[in-house]
């Protein structure tokens, strides 16, 4: 399968104006944060609600006609306090996941019997996917009877990419018909998979490059497939 370069030009755009658009205002951070949700309980059906999330507790309202209900149901405190420890909650939520990403390791396969390639060059992308977080609120009780609640994380997310990067263009990777070496500028794009951690992300991708300059044409390496290591920052 080969990509050309007007199709990895054609999803840079698309990813540049979903970056830009007012999907940003809806789209979820890297953390625990106040809005709509799904709740799991123990015995009890997935239900959806609001939370608004503060440093001292966590009020959960109804989600009733797509609208929070006026009343509180269910307040968790985030301090430790007196109250009785309650059964484990999991709040989940989908989202849009933007983040700038960096292909800090790329495997290229053997090709043209040649040995396979593992490079570190420089590269950045723009990624988007869709986001599933599970928030898991645990309680437990110290020795003087005080209850406190912690929050456990687990995320991951799947979408695409596109951006810059640099490759080394040489003997090697041209099958000696260039003998001097240079940095050539490529434009990458792929799909990728990360596991969530707070602010930053990690993962792996599978994405084909595209040489900007003429030796594209020699370069063995040009639309054939790499698998790598890459790690995000989010933006939004």
């Amino acid at each position: 399968m080969k990509i050309s370069y007007k199709y990895i030009v054609i999803a840079i755009c698309i990813i540049g104006l979903l970056a830009s658009c007012n999907t940003l205002e809806k789209a979820s951070t890297h953390g625990f944060n106040s809005g709509y949700y799904k709740m799991k309980s123990e015995n009890k059906n997935s239900q959806n609600v609001y939370l608004d999330i503060t440093n001292e507790q966590i009020d959960v309202y109804h989600h009733i006609k797509k609208q929070p209900d006026k009343q509180i149901f269910l307040t968790i405190p985030l301090i430790k306090t007196d109250s009785l420890i309650v059964n484990p909650i999991i709040f989940k939520k989908q989202s849009l996941d933007i983040d700038i990403t960096s292909i800090f390791l790329k495997y290229r396969p053997s090709v043209y019997g040649l040995p396979a390639q593992l490079t570190t060059d420089l590269n950045t992308a723009l990624y988007t996917g869709w986001r599933y977080d599970s928030y898991q609120i645990i309680s437990n009780k110290d020795p003087l009877g005080k209850n406190s609640y912690k929050i456990n994380n687990r995320g991951y997310d799947f979408g695409v990419f596109a951006g810059p990067g640099t490759t080394l263009i040489s003997s090697f990777s041209t099958r000696n018909n260039r003998s001097d070496e240079y940095n050539g500028m490529i434009i990458q794009g792929g799909i990728a998979g990360f596991i969530e951690f707070s602010i930053a992300s990690f993962g792996f991708a599978v994405g084909y490059d595209y040489l900007l300059s003429q030796d594209r044409k020699i370069w063995i390496y040009n639309n054939k497939p790499w698998v790598g290591l890459v790690v995000g920052i989010a933006l939004n």
